[in-house]
């Protein structure tokens, strides 16, 4: 697989993914939802100072160790996918990386610079210990509402395809509202996520041993000789 197809692959999911996030930013209320395909799909806008599907991690210093992670784990990937790129690893392993380093990045320009380009975004309450949310809409401004690194990620996607409820028999949840699928989250979620699952499913087609290699590459000869 060629460097400039991997190029490719991740311009446009970070465009895409840039697109979309900037777009609800900048047009919905933070909180507040649109329905795509009826109950089925909605954009539902939050921002998330944490991890993917809107899990957090440890206030203020967890935000910057998480930003300094997403950010090694892309210079990371950079070069991990130029070597598996030179050494001709599998082209679905390749893609598969490809979506991961793609979701990665997507993410961290959130993290590194919607702090400094936006006027309005939650901010870390050190008194509740918390983030609060803010009225109103987005705009783009050079005051930004906190520091680099201290981006909120923005998060869209959402999928509340079942709405039901445990049965009251049902240990520990019985009685709960249940939903599914509850977690808001955007492209470059979709992207990484994507591309670990695919990695886990399809692992022993991009892993081939060594008598696999040899083994297929005696049946395509044999197969071009009956030809």
């Amino acid at each position: 697989m060629k460097k400039i197809h991997v190029f490719l692959i991740v311009l446009l999911i970070v465009i895409a993914d840039q697109f979309l996030k900037y777009y609800v930013k900048t047009n919905f209320e933070l909180n507040t939802s649109k329905p795509i395909l009826g109950q089925w799909f909605h954009l539902y806008f939050v921002e998330n100072p944490g991890m993917a599907y809107g899990w957090k991690f440890g206030g203020n210093w967890g935000k910057i160790v998480l930003t300094i992670f997403r950010l090694g784990a892309v210079v990371f990937g950079f070069f991990y996918l130029g070597r598996i790129i030179n050494q001709k690893y599998h082209k679905g392993f390749i893609i598969c990386a490809s979506l991961i380093f793609a979701g990665a990045l997507g993410n961290l320009i959130d993290s590194c610079f919607y702090g400094l380009i936006f006027d309005k975004g939650m901010i870390l309450s050190t008194q509740i210990n918390d983030y609060l949310g803010y009225d109103g809409l987005a705009v783009l401004s050079k005051k930004g509402y906190t520091s680099f690194l201290h981006g909120n990620v923005v998060d869209m996607l959402y999928f509340p395809i079942i709405h039901s409820s445990f049965p009251a028999w049902f240990p520990v949840w019985g009685g709960q509202d249940f939903e599914f699928f509850r977690p808001i989250f955007n492209i470059a979620d979709a992207s990484i996520s994507g591309g670990v699952i695919s990695i886990i499913l399809f692992q022993r087609f991009f892993f081939k041993n060594e008598q696999e290699v040899i083994d297929d590459s005696l049946l395509e000869k044999k197969e071009l000789k009956n030809d």
